[in-house]
């Protein structure tokens, strides 16, 4: 067993752990934070995505030893004061999101991608969300949610965020 101390969403914690244990079972198992969900423990979903020292990493990637003395905010640590953090709140108002699993994740991962770009194009959010998959939306209201929340709006002007038939948008404008 190794002893670690972790900040996690600004509260310190020290325990014992198995040195190959990943953060992510440390996180849900030892913490109790279980919004950060586990994927595929492969690093290839990116569902279990947490920010290390303000920076994405996918936490079944990551072991609990390596957290060591270091900060980890999850899900559960962004929202403040009872408000839900802008990008929480994005992705609600633009419905980026069916089923949620992968939303969590995919919450820290958009947040990273803004750190690093504030103003990202389209094509910026979705290179920047490669690694976190999503099996239900499509990725349309998510980049939506990761616009709105980067101040860009709703770049189509839809009233509903995009929840409308995409189809429906591109060809009313049409004269013949």
């Amino acid at each position: 067993m190794t002893r670690i101390t972790v900040t996690v969403d600004g509260e310190n914690y020290t325990d014992e752990v198995e040195p190959r244990m990943l953060l992510v079972h440390y996180l849900r198992e030892s913490v109790g934070k279980t919004g950060t969900v586990i994927g595929c423990d492969t690093s290839n979903c990116g569902a279990c995505t947490v920010h290390l020292d303000g920076r994405s990493v996918k936490s079944c990637n990551v072991l609990a030893v390596q957290a060591d003395g270091h900060e980890v905010t999850t899900i559960e640590g962004l929202a403040s004061n009872g408000e839900l953090h802008p990008m929480q709140k994005a992705f609600h108002e633009c419905h980026a999101l069916q089923c949620g699993y992968c939303t969590p994740g995919m919450i820290m991962q958009a947040i990273d991608v803004l750190n690093e770009n504030p103003n990202p194009s389209e094509e910026e959010i979705r290179v920047g969300l490669e690694g976190n998959l999503c099996r239900c939306t499509g990725y349309h209201n998510i980049v939506k949610a990761v616009q709105q929340a980067a101040g860009q709006g709703d770049p189509d002007g839809d009233p509903d965020g995009g929840t409308a038939d995409a189809t429906v948008g591109a060809t009313a404008g049409v004269q013949s």
